[in-house]
């Protein structure tokens, strides 16, 4: 099946009627949140897809998700997408693109990667103009008085750009605004994409933008979104960025694209809201969360999953074999050569994940997402590994064949989750102090001995109990590219430390974000961008993959 079956059609496969949708076009549309308790049917079962440490390059974690749905969808079943919007930064940096690969794609796929129905910009608008706002209450000398060294807002925007990490705003004159330091991170970071995204809707929307933090007065105090009297005109702004997007994959079944908070700075999951209104439509929802299990698996379960009242029915683990050949010490340049030894070698990588999705009371489904130069003995070091922790298993080749190279997947998912299964045991407990929080992620999730802190990180935590946020979930920020804070160290690591440079309140998201090592929340370009590669012809988008 070809996904080009107009919205209204999508819609009406989930039982929405079309008085709750808001057409953008004849191939996407928003979707009323009262639809949600129009289904009147209980909400379906729930899956996520996550991956073992990513390389460079990704393997494939939101290509499965979709080949899986696919799958799904071939043998009968009543399935929907899940999945977080695309960011431009990316697209025109390292990704070219985020919706999926080969015969396991969203449509329209150009849209999506692009502007979409607007929901980033949105987010942007709403963000600056609380910083705008808050700039004009020090311009204008307000009360109550704000320190300048102690401005907490910065301002963002959706794309990679490593010059605009420190700036100085407000040169000039007098007339230009009140000099002063201050930064930009992308949108993907933004507490107001974290907050849309964990927001059960209008109301809850609402009251997390009235937390979030901007500023501190002279004496200290924390000064709101609220008390600056910006929250009106931000819900104006987010009207109908609140509102979850449909669309369909290729073979046409529907996905809900919504929000896109990245998970090695933010916590990686697209909006509740979007989950839960594909679960009040379908009997099987497949959802994924950013990154490796460390980093969006985790946050998964502890944020969102914790915070909604989410469980799953099976949680299933990308693994590739040129991410096991990398993470066996095998060069970039060398992943191409059949070399089942290598894929040995990087064993440690998965089994780490393997382990860490059984903490949270859960039997992982391995998915092998086959590429055209994986031999056969490769792919078999895989399976035997898989058999041998006792964890089902199975070879997709949903990029060549689409649904029919997921079929295999699908079974093995189903069969795991129609079984009986116990609830998520959370990794912690929200009331546990902050310092004893970060272990259990450190210790039970990277594999590392200890966790130290640097003085700003010290006085981070103290000024957060000081004002009653130590209850808060953690959402570490740190590279996805290791289970440390280094990049470099691939593979499984053992018994290394973890430095903690900050610890940033998120009061209106909900969570406190610890900085590891050189994390940054504006990322650059790579030395080769996506964006050099693209061109407009004759109408037609070339070189976005």
């Amino acid at each position: 099946m070809s996904g080009t079956r107009p919205i209204q059609e999508v819609a009406a496969q989930l039982g929405i009627t079309e008085d709750h949708l808001l057409p953008y076009g004849t191939d996407k549309a928003k979707v009323r949140l009262e639809a949600r308790e129009a289904s009147g049917r209980a909400p379906g079962k729930l899956i996520l897809v996550s991956a073992i440490t990513p390389t460079g390059a990704g393997e494939g974690k939101t290509t499965t998700t979709i080949g899986l749905a696919q799958g799904m969808a071939r043998l009968g079943l009543n399935t929907c997408i899940a999945l977080r919007e695309p960011s431009l930064g990316p697209t025109f940096g390292m990704k070219g693109g985020a919706t999926g690969g080969g015969k396991s794609v969203l449509v329209p796929g150009e849209d999506i990667n692009l502007h979409f129905t607007g929901d980033l910009h949105a987010i942007t608008a709403a963000h600056n103009l609380l910083a705008a706002l808050l700039d004009n209450h020090i311009h204008r000398n307000k009360p109550p008085h704000l320190d300048p060294r102690r401005i907490l807002w910065p301002r963002v925007m959706d794309l990679n750009d490593r010059s605009l990490r420190h700036l100085v705003v407000g040169l000039g004159g007098a007339l230009q605004g009140i000099p002063r330091e201050t930064r930009f991170e992308i949108t993907p970071a933004s507490e107001v994409m974290a907050a849309l995204c964990l927001a059960e809707g209008h109301d809850d929307l609402r009251s997390r933008l009235e937390r979030l933090i901007v500023a501190e007065t002279d004496n200290g105090k924390p000064f709101t979104a609220a008390e600056l009297g910006a929250v009106g005109s931000m819900m104006i702004l987010l009207r109908d960025a609140v509102l979850p997007n449909l669309v369909q994959t290729r073979e046409g079944v529907p996905a809900f694209v919504h929000g896109g908070p990245f998970a090695n700075i933010a916590h990686g999951c697209n909006s509740i809201l979007a989950t839960k209104m594909a679960m009040a439509h379908a009997d099987w929802t497949v959802t994924e969360a950013g990154f490796g299990f460390d980093l969006g698996g985790e946050k998964f379960f502890d944020i969102k999953c914790a915070s909604a009242g989410l469980d799953t029915a099976a949680v299933v683990l990308v693994a590739t074999v040129r991410a096991l050949k990398r993470h066996g010490g095998i060069p970039k340049d060398r992943l191409t050569e059949p070399d089942a030894e290598a894929v040995r070698w990087g064993l440690g990588n998965l089994r780490k994940h393997v382990e860490s999705v059984r903490i949270f009371q859960e039997t992982p489904i391995v998915a092998i997402n086959r590429f055209a130069t994986d031999s056969d003995e490769e792919i078999a070091v895989i399976r035997e590994a898989c058999d041998d922790m006792r964890v089902p298993n199975a070879v997709a080749d949903h990029f060549r064949d689409g649904g029919d190279g997921a079929v295999a997947l699908a079974e093995a998912v189903v069969k795991h989750a129609e079984q009986e299964s116990r609830p998520f045991d959370p990794l912690y407990a929200w009331s546990e102090p902050v310092k004893e929080k970060l272990h259990r992620i450190a210790s039970a999730m990277y594999g590392a001995a200890h966790v130290t802190y640097g003085y700003p990180a010290e006085q981070d935590i103290d000024r957060i109990e000081r004002l009653g946020y130590a209850n808060l979930p953690l959402c570490v920020a740190k590279t996805p590219l290791s289970f440390t804070g280094d990049a470099k160290i691939a593979g499984r690591p053992r018994d290394f430390e973890l430095k903690i440079r900050r610890v940033l309140l998120s009061a209106g998201a909900g969570y406190l974000v610890p900085m590891v090592g050189d994390i940054v929340r504006m990322p650059g370009l790579p030395a080769d961008p996506q964006a050099v590669r693209m061109d407009l012809k004759d109408g037609k988008i070339i070189g976005m993959t």
